[in-house]
């Protein structure tokens, strides 16, 4: 089974005063490299944001027109693969407490179409783990401006209860304090 991963890091970060999330630090690593390190089991990385040096190879792309949204950042990884994998690990930047055991979690989690983290609160994170087909079939022609939930909303997707903290984001300085 060919597993790939799109990271998505291109957002403003409007309420962190437009820092860079992927170059933010926690616990002596970015957040890209703490989010490169929950995909070390895909053969290929799309970072959708401004390149950076890594760890390990990635792709990066942006999505065109830039500041499309998620949903259009996930449609540009997709088609910067150079390869269709089976499985397709999707990711927020902001998301540092999802780890390599999340992942694996979520991929053995896929029935129908995919799955997704749930956090506490009981809504859907950018944390999931899709079938490429399934994800192309829904694939509008134009995705700049929808809502990731709207592209989502076709796919039949698992969800996979969040444990710990892997569910937090850092939307603002406050939750990287938390």
């Amino acid at each position: 089974m060919l597993l790939a991963a799109v990271v998505l890091a291109g957002g403003t970060a409007v309420r962190l005063d437009g820092a860079d999330k992927a170059s933010i630090e926690l616990d002596g690593r970015t957040f890209l490299e703490h989010t490169l390190a929950a995909t070390a089991r895909a053969g290929e990385v799309v970072v959708v944001g401004d390149p950076v040096r890594t760890s390990r190879p990635v792709t990066f792309t942006r999505e065109d027109p830039p500041l499309g949204g998620p949903a259009a950042g996930l449609v540009a990884g997709r088609h910067a693969l150079t390869a269709i994998p089976d499985l397709l690990v999707v990711l927020a930047v902001d998301m540092p407490r999802v780890t390599a055991s999340t992942v694996d979690r979520l991929v053995a989690a896929v029935a129908g179409d995919g799955s997704v983290l749930v956090g506490p609160d009981g809504r859907d994170r950018i944390a999931l783990v899709v079938r490429t087909a399934a994800l192309d079939a829904a694939t509008p022609d134009d995705a700049h401006g929808l809502p990731l939930h709207r592209l989502l909303a076709p796919l039949d997707l698992a969800p996979v209860t969040a444990t710990g903290d892997e569910a937090r984001g850092v939307d603002r300085w406050e939750d990287l304090r938390a």
